[in-house]
Parts: C-alpha cells; sequence; structure tokens
C-alpha cells in the first residue's frame, strides 16, 4: 500500500508532494475525507504511539491550553480523531512504513522509498 494523507491547503504540503514521486499513491486529503478510526489505529500501529502522530504547532493546540495540559495516549488519539487539524501532516505509509512530518531527513527517506 502506497498512501499519504495531506491538506491540499497546506503550502508545505503542497511542495513536498511536488517533490516525490507520486506514481501508485493513493492521496487523501484530510479535510475534506476524515481519518478514520481504523486510518488512525494502522498509524499508530507503524508508528507506536498516537504522540508521533499529533502536531503540537496546531494553533489549536496553543489557543485550548493543551500545552499546559498533561495529555495521555487516548486524549491525543482523541483530538485527532475530531479534527484534521491535529495529525502532524503529511504522513505517508509506503510499503509497511510509516513516514511522519515534513523534516528534511524524514522527506529525504520518504523520496528514496518512492524512487
Amino acid at each position: 500500500m502506497k498512501k499519504i494523507y495531506h491538506l491540499k491547503t497546506c503550502d508545505t504540503c503542497r511542495r513536498i508532494l511536488k517533490s516525490i514521486n507520486l506514481e501508485g499513491v493513493e492521496l487523501q486529503e484530510i479535510k475534506t475525507q476524515e481519518i478514520t478510526v481504523a486510518q488512525l489505529e494502522e498509524m499508530h500501529s507503524l508508528s507506536g504511539s498516537y504522540e508521533a502522530l499529533f502536531s503540537k504547532r496546531a494553533q489549536l493546540y496553543k489557543s485550548r491550553g493543551l500545552k499546559d495540559m498533561d495529555l495521555s495516549e487516548e486524549d491525543y488519539k482523541g483530538l485527532i480523531l475530531e479534527t484534521y487539524t491535529f495529525l502532524k501532516r503529511p504522513v505517508a505509509i509506503i510499503n509497511g512504513k510509516i513516514f511522519i512530518g515534513n523534516s528534511k531527513n524524514n522527506i529525504e527517506a520518504l523520496r528514496n522509498e518512492l524512487a
């Protein structure tokens, strides 16, 4: 399976998608096609935690005061399912490997996997 979860209004996601080989890759735009529980659980099984999938850069994270709370794995899961903005993006699942976020090393590894 080759799938990338992204946000089409995110400049970083658009830049990354333009820079990689998308042949045979299914794209899911997370604002218009919400992440299902099953999809999130698959991401969790590959990443090892919901916190790894959670974006602490989201504006809602600060505005809701979540940065001052001690969140559990279930809290992270619930927040990601509640609104797409809490998913660190992009998330790519390529041949059983997961690539989370936009760090330079992560995107380079993704490019290599898709080459």
